[in-house]
């Protein structure tokens, strides 16, 4: 448990830089989706999002070990499944729950410790 509060504490502006990446590029990936294809405005803003996204895992990486924060990307999944269903109206389904608990489980183990 010392072990996992202590890389916490360590990577926890990697960690913050690269929830935010994962963020910004499950925003722009709705960006892409809300676009159908038609929209160049909103295909250009999920570009840049997806670009800013880029830049802060850049940027994570100086702030945090490798093998600690690169799990934490999958965060982006599961803001991606909310992103849908607030801003696209999908349905979330007991399925995807279950997936985003694992998700969330897997990246806090696989990620919780640089030992």
């Amino acid at each position: 448990m010392y072990n996992f509060i202590k890389s916490l504490r360590d990577n926890k502006i990697g960690i913050l830089f690269i929830l935010c990446a994962s963020l910004t590029t499950a925003f722009g990936q709705m960006f892409w989706k809300v676009s159908e294809g038609n929209s160049i405005l909103y295909i250009l803003i999920g570009f840049f999002l997806y670009f800013i996204g880029a830049g802060l895992m850049i940027v994570a990486f100086r702030f945090g070990s490798l093998s600690v924060l690169h799990p934490i990307l999958s965060m982006g999944y599961v803001f991606a499944i909310f992103i849908g269903g607030i801003f696209l109206e999908e349905i979330i389904t007991d399925k995807q729950i279950a997936g985003i608990v694992c998700i969330i489980l897997g990246a806090i183990l696989i990620g919780g410790g640089d030992n």
